[in-house]
């Protein structure tokens, strides 16, 4: 099956980082389609948004507006002819440069909701927590908001293809491993450590085996739900199952720290780790005392990719 992934850039040093990031991992596959959006905010008359469709709010735009959405297709332009370069095909790559008069957040959601696509891949601008708060960002919109669609965020330059996936034996971690499973089907260059931390505000989850066999097969899931390693052994098979080669999977448990989260960022800096891979509670969920693993993550992470899927 093909991969359909939707880019979301703004022609800035962030959108480089991420497209940089996708021809590292995709480079000469055949089964990836990439959709580059860059959104471009109008502000016109009330009456005028209510009835001009986009092609006729363009006319409407300012000469400011109409230099920036000159400046999106160039940036697009360029970026298939890198995409070329790096071994991607023509019909691989399309661009959409798209005229809203919401918030930009808000337009890429609906793109990606209504083109069914299997992730939503942006970059970060290196915003501290504070200043995401009082300014908003995009990339921080759509992590709060989007749980339907599996969430790339890339920061800064990213160049190993390594991965690192926490796991802990709930469901969100069979479903951030059967996303990994479906996103790295036959791609040679990615390597997958299954990781756990033991750190004082960590558990494993209890994993039912009605749940588990949504993934696995019912009598693996009978044989080996009271292992002791379940946590491990369940995501390592759905890999295997999946076609990636047993050699390119490997594990790691640590109990040092306190926190999973600060422990997950240390071992991806030190072991030099491109992407973090996270299943996240449904938005349901009330949150602990100590808040979400997955946004601590994603605050602290320099330099790394993070799908968040859930």
């Amino acid at each position: 099956m093909e991969k359909k992934l939707l880019v979301a850039v703004d022609g800035s040093v962030y959108s480089s980082n991420t497209l940089h990031y996708l021809e590292q991992l995709f480079a000469n596959l055949d089964d990836i389609r990439l959709h580059l959006l860059s959104v471009i905010t109008c502000n016109p008359s009330e009456a005028a948004s209510a009835w001009l469709d986009e092609k006729e709010l363009m006319s409407t735009l300012s000469p400011e507006e109409q230099k920036r959405c000159a400046a999106a297709n160039k940036f697009l332009h360029k970026a298939i002819d890198s995409f070329r370069r790096n071994g991607f095909k023509e019909e691989q790559v399309t661009t959409e440069v798209k005229i809203a008069t919401a918030n930009p957040a808000a337009e890429v959601l609906n793109v990606a909701r209504k083109g069914l696509f299997d992730a939503l891949v942006l970059g970060r601008r290196g915003a501290s927590k504070l200043e995401e708060l009082i300014m908003g960002s995009v990339s921080s919109t759509i992590f709060q908001k989007c749980h339907d669609v599996p969430v790339w965020i890339v920061d800064g330059q990213v160049d190993s293809r390594k991965f690192l996936v926490p796991v802990d034996g709930s469901h969100f971690t069979m479903q951030a491993v059967d996303h990994l499973c479906f996103m790295l089907k036959d791609n040679p260059y990615a390597e997958v450590t299954l990781f756990h931390s033991t750190a004082m505000f960590s558990q494993k989850q209890d994993l039912s085996v009605n749940y588990c066999s949504r993934f696995l097969q019912p009598d693996w899931c009978e044989i080996h739900c009271k292992d002791a390693d379940y946590y491990f052994l369940a995501p390592r098979q759905m890999l295997i199952n999946s076609g990636f080669p047993p050699e390119r999977i490997h594990r790691l448990e640590t109990k040092k720290g306190m926190y999973a989260s600060r422990q997950i960022v240390r071992q991806a800096l030190i072991d030099d780790f491109g992407t973090i891979v996270m299943g996240r509670r449904d938005k349901e969920f009330v949150k602990g005392v100590f808040g979400s693993v997955t946004e601590k993550v994603m605050a602290m992470s320099v330099n790394t990719a993070v799908w968040v899927v859930g």
